[in-house]
């Protein structure tokens, strides 16, 4: 005898899920113990085929049946509390929301309810860390990115980008891992040490600009703005002639007290220096990060033992950073204006 079956309103065949929709199938004409001619039609393995028939013939649908096994204890009105909780509260814990629902009468363990979690999109992650923003800062990054969004590349191709930042001898500039077998966690070559306060550390001043990277300056001792006077005296106008920046450059740098005291408004008026007004608590504006990021990662890959290795490295790496990284930090600049429009002032991924 014959078998008819009507699949006019069916996108998935899934007795055994198949591997594409048969969306222009609209009949499949199946004879008894001839499911491998079947098969070939349908582009499918004969077993498939025949479990299709076997469960046409003995439940009268191929659509998916309620599963075996025990069902979950999370009902759908507990869901959606969790769902509720989270959202309102990320950094809302397992065992918090264990709690909660164990005032509502449903007891499970904490590990399901991250699987259901995890099931409606909702993963445990480290959260990322960015300066605290006031609502002024919000205010003035926002204005920056508006008022300078449209500035042709020119303008930022002649800007000098400024900052400073600690270089730690045994810090953690970047994620390591290990390969290792079980049990061997402490072993001398799995585990990376150490020391209070980082083992020692350099503070250095560095610049660049489109064309490559400038000059770089270990600063020594304690920086008040006289010591930073004397970094820009040194340095800035030689990485202006380096760089080859035009007569219209202006200098970046971030609102540090010592940046803006009156002494260095002063001595920058009188060395005729034009500073980009700046907004605080913007270091994702400031593209010079990307590369302490890079300065920090190669020095740490030599492994500098003492601090004098430290400042060498530190002279060597930065000066070996390729202008085309710092081209195309800055033809890339205007996504970061962007970014900051779209967050309204907030935070980036930068």
């Amino acid at each position: 005898f014959l078998i008819f079956i009507h699949l006019i309103h069916l996108n998935w065949i899934q007795v055994r899920t198949l591997t594409r929709p048969l969306q222009s199938l609209h009949f499949v004409f199946l004879q008894p113990f001839r499911s491998g001619l079947a098969g070939c039609a349908l582009d499918h393995i004969p077993t498939t085929v025949r479990a299709i028939i076997h469960k046409w013939r003995k439940h009268g649908t191929v659509e998916n049946l309620p599963r075996s096994g025990r069902p979950t204890k999370i009902t759908p009105r507990a869901q959606r509390q969790l769902i509720q909780e989270v959202t309102k509260d990320p950094t809302t814990t397992s065992k918090e929301l264990q709690a909660s629902l164990a005032s509502v009468k449903v007891s499970v363990h904490d590990s399901t309810i991250r699987k259901r979690l995890g099931k409606n999109g909702l993963h445990g992650r480290v959260p990322r860390r960015k300066p605290l923003l006031s609502k002024k800062n919000i205010k003035a990054r926002l204005s920056f990115a508006r008022k300078h969004l449209d500035d042709p590349q020119d303008f930022w191709d002649n800007t000098l980008w400024t900052d400073e930042t600690k270089v730690e001898l045994f810090g953690r500039c970047v994620s390591h891992y290990v390969w290792r077998k079980s049990n061997t966690a402490f072993q001398k070559k799995n585990i990376i040490p150490t020391v209070k306060y980082g083992g020692g550390s350099v503070m250095v001043w560095g610049c660049f600009a489109a064309s490559g990277p400038g000059r770089h300056a270990v600063i020594s001792g304690t920086m008040n703005s006289a010591v930073y006077q004397n970094i820009l005296e040194e340095n800035v106008r030689p990485s202006v002639c380096d760089l080859k920046l035009k007569r219209t450059w202006v200098l970046q740098q971030d609102n540090d007290p010592k940046h803006t005291s009156k002494s260095t408004s002063e001595w920058l008026k009188k060395n005729k220096m034009k500073t980009l007004e700046w907004p605080s608590q913007s270091p994702d504006l400031n593209p010079i990060e990307m590369l302490w990021h890079d300065l920090k990662k190669a020095v740490h890959a030599r492994k500098p033992s003492n601090v004098a290795d430290l400042q060498q490295f530190c002279k060597d790496e930065w000066a070996k950073i390729p202008p085309q990284r710092c081209g195309r930090l800055m033809a890339s600049y205007r996504k970061r204006l962007i970014a900051v429009v779209a967050a309204k002032g907030g935070p980036t991924s930068y």
